[in-house]
C-alpha cells in the first residue's frame, strides 16, 4: 500500500498510541500532536492527507483547529471525535467543514471505515479537479456547477471520461438547473471534437419556423426576408458538437428532418435540394420525460432512440449531499472577487439554511442567491439572514424521484425522524424500528448532511445504550 500520511490530535496519550498503532498496522504513515496548536503548525508546514482531532482539548480545542483550517484554506478532509453526550458538539463539527465523526471511546471498525471513507472523498475531489484541469481555461467559469464530490457526481465525471472519445449521440436528462449544458461542454473539450466548434441551441426559445431555419439553414428566396444563403447550426458545427438544449420541445415535423439527418449524416437547406454531408456529434438535453411526451404523440419514439444511445441523467442539488457547501462557498468567492469583496465563506447558521433548503431551481438558484448574499452581506462571513430564500425542508416526493436510491429514501427516513423528536437518536430509533447505534452509524454516514437535524441533535441517553 502506498504510505498515507495521517495526522491525529488528542491530549490523551493512550488514544494516540492506540490510533497510531491500530492505523500503522494498516499501512498508514501516522503523526501525533498533543493539542490544537502543535498541529496547526504540522498542517501549516505539510498538509497530511487526513487528519483526526479529538473535539475538548485545552488550549486550541477540536473547534478552533477546523476553524482556522478553514481560515488558512488547507484542503484537509477531517474526522472529529467527541464523547458520546457530545453529539451536538460533533454536529457544529459537520458543519464547520468535517467530513466524518467518531464517538469516544473508538470503535476499531468504525474507525477504519471512517479513515478509508475519508481518503475516498479526498480521491473523488482530486478526480473532479484533474477532470476541470483538462477542460479549456476559457470555460472554466461556465463549469462551476460541476463542482462537487458526492457519488451522484462521481458517476457523471467517469461518464463523461467514457464517452467523450466516442461519436455516438448523448442524451442528458434531468431538472432544470442541474448542469446539463455543462456536462455537454466537458464532452466536448475532453473529445477528440475539441478544436472544432461547439454549437449549443435552445430549442424552446424559437418559433417552429425559425427553429428548423436555425438548425437546417436556408437557400435565399427561401422565404419572405431570405435575402442570403444561410448557414444552419448544424453546418456550423461541421466537425465539432451539436448541443441541443430542450430537444423536447422540438415540433414533430422538425423532428422527423432531424431524425433523417441522424440517419443520412447529411441535410438539405430549406428551400434548396443539394445534399450536404456533416459530420457533427449531436447532445441533446431535455428536462422533461421524453417517454411520456411519446405516449402522448409528441416526440418521435424513433428519434429518440437515435437520440439515446447514451444516457447521462443529472442528479438535481438536493440528492447531491455535501456539494451544495461545496458550491456555495465556491460561488461566494467568485461574485467577491466580481465584487471586489473579501468573504471567507458561510457562517454556521447559513450553512445550516444551505444544507436544509431543497434547491427546487437546482444550480441556477444556489448561484444566484450566492450573488446576492455577496451583495447584502455586512461582514466578511455570510450569516442566514442574507440568504436570499426561505428554506424549503426537503419532502418526501423530493426524495422520491426517477433514480433516487433506497440509501436517499433510507436517509430522509431517519433525518426527518430525528427531527421530528428533537434529535433524540433513542427515540428515533424506537420509531423506526432499528437498534441505536444503528441510527448512530448512519448518522456518521450522512455526516455532511446532519446540519438538517435540528440543533438538538443531542441525546444524552445514547451513552447509555
Amino acid at each position: 500500500m502506498k504510505s498515507t500520511r495521517i495526522l491525529i490530535v488528542d491530549d490523551e496519550p493512550d488514544v494516540l498510541a492506540f490510533m497510531q498503532h491500530l492505523l500503522a498496522m494498516k499501512g498508514y504513515e501516522v503523526e501525533l500532536a498533543a493539542g490544537g496548536e502543535e498541529a496547526l503548525s504540522v498542517l501549516t508546514d505539510r498538509a497530511p492527507a487526513l487528519l483526526i482531532t479529538d473535539l475538548r482539548m485545552p488550549g486550541l480545542d477540536g473547534m478552533g483547529l477546523l476553524a482556522k483550517v478553514r481560515e488558512q484554506k488547507l484542503e484537509v478532509p477531517s474526522i472529529v471525535l467527541s464523547a458520546a453526550g457530545d453529539v451536538a458538539m460533533a454536529v457544529r463539527a459537520m458543519r464547520a467543514g468535517a467530513v466524518d465523526y467518531l464517538t469516544k471511546p473508538v470503535d476499531v471498525g468504525a474507525l477504519l471505515l471512517a479513515v478509508e471513507r475519508a481518503l475516498q472523498r479526498r480521491d473523488l475531489q482530486t478526480e473532479a479537479e484533474n477532470l476541470r484541469g483538462q477542460l479549456s481555461a476559457r470555460n472554466q467559469d461556465g463549469l462551476d456547477g460541476l463542482l462537487g464530490i458526492s457519488l451522484p457526481m462521481q458517476r457523471i465525471y467517469r461518464m463523461a471520461r467514457q464517452v467523450a472519445p466516442a461519436r455516438a449521440t448523448l442524451l442528458l436528462t434531468g431538472e432544470s438547473g442541474t448542469g446539463k449544458g455543462q456536462v455537454a461542454r466537458v464532452v466536448h473539450d475532453l473529445s477528440p471534437r475539441k478544436a472544432a466548434p461547439f454549437v449549443a441551441v435552445h430549442c424552446a426559445a424559437l418559433a417552429d419556423g425559425l427553429l428548423e431555419s436555425e438548425l437546417f439553414g436556408h437557400e435565399k428566396g427561401a422565404f419572405t426576408g431570405a435575402d442570403k444563403r444561410r448557414l444552419g447550426r448544424l453546418e456550423q458545427a461541421s466537425g465539432g458538437t451539436l448541443f441541443l438544449d430542450e430537444v423536447g420541445d422540438i415540433p414533430l415535423g422538425t423532428q422527423t428532418k432531424l431524425l433523417r439527418v441522424l440517419q443520412e449524416r447529411s441535410l438539405e437547406r430549406v428551400g434548396g435540394n443539394e445534399s450536404i454531408s456533416i459530420d457533427v456529434r449531436v447532445i441533446a438535453a431535455t428536462s422533461k420525460d421524453l417517454t411520456c411526451e411519446i405516449r402522448e404523440g409528441r416526440f418521435r419514439e424513433d428519434l429518440f432512440y437515435r437520440l439515446n444511445v447514451v444516457h447521462m441523467e443529472m442528479p438535481p442539488l438536493r440528492l447531491r449531499g455535501h456539494d451544495v457547501v461545496i458550491l456555495a462557498e465556491h460561488f461566494l468567492q467568485r461574485f467577491a472577487r466580481e465584487n471586489h469583496r473579501r468573504i471567507d465563506g458561510l457562517a454556521d447558521d447559513a450553512r445550516a439554511k444551505v444544507l436544509s433548503h431543497s434547491w427546487p431551481g437546482n444550480v441556477r438558484e444556489l448561484e444566484n442567491a450566492m450573488e446576492r448574499a455577496v451583495v447584502f452581506s455586512d461582514g466578511s462571513v455570510v450569516h442566514a439572514e442574507a440568504l436570499p430564500f426561505d428554506t424549503v425542508p426537503l419532502g418526501f416526493d423530493d426524495i422520491l424521484v426517477p433514480g433516487a436510491s433506497l440509501a436517499e429514501i433510507e436517509r430522509y427516513a431517519i433525518t426527518k425522524t430525528l427531527a421530528a423528536v428533537n434529535g433524540s437518536t433513542s427515540r428515533a430509533a424506537e420509531i423506526l424500528g432499528v437498534s441505536v447505534r444503528t441510527v448512530q452509524y448512519r448518522l456518521h454516514e450522512y455526516g455532511s448532511l446532519v446540519g438538517r437535524a435540528s440543533e438538538g441533535d443531542t441525546d444524552t441517553t445514547a451513552s447509555r445504550h
